[in-house]
């Protein structure tokens, strides 16, 4: 899928800014693209410089959400009913040169995707969301997982997300 030109500013202005929530409902969203994986329904909103994905028991968002704790884990495993879901998140700091060559990348893998949602924000082709969503059949059960990808070309910095949610 082609990325999404955004008629929107940033809302989140930093990658030290997003929180990560797992129970929040529907925030406004910018773009929201809806797909079956591996016969789970998966909805994939982008939001600000920010993200959300409902699938199953899980709804994930990645924010700048007031009243949260600020950063995102590096690691959490959460059990719902049936399922376990595992999320981690990488923040790099780059250079100029590989900070482009690293958004290229997420815009190629979301472009040659089945699955997959991302938005250009206005100012900079760099200021980018992306969300890529595969189905997995490793570990017990059926599953999916999902990878994001955050940029913010003001200072550098590209948040990596990597989801996984499988049946038990």
């Amino acid at each position: 899928m082609h990325a999404v030109s955004l008629q929107a500013p940033y809302l989140d202005t930093a990658a030290d800014q997003l929180c990560l929530s797992l129970d929040l409902t529907e925030l406004p969203a910018l773009a929201e693209r809806g797909v079956s994986v591996g016969g789970l329904a998966v909805r994939l909103r982008l939001l600000g410089a920010s993200h959300q994905v409902f699938a199953g028991p899980v709804r994930e968002t990645v924010a700048c959400l007031p009243e949260a704790v600020r950063g995102l884990p590096t690691t959490l495993t959460r059990r719902p009913a049936g399922w376990t879901y595992t999320f981690s998140a990488v923040t790099a700091c780059l250079g100029p040169e590989e900070f482009s060559a690293r958004v290229a990348d997420a815009l190629s893998r979301a472009d040659e995707a089945e699955h997959s949602l991302c938005g250009v924000f206005p100012g900079s082709p760099d200021a980018v969301t992306a969300v890529v969503v595969e189905a997995c059949d490793e570990g017990t059960g059926p599953g999916l997982a999902w990878r994001t990808w955050h940029s913010y070309p003001q200072d550098g910095h590209i948040v990596s997300t990597h989801s996984r949610l499988e049946a038990r």
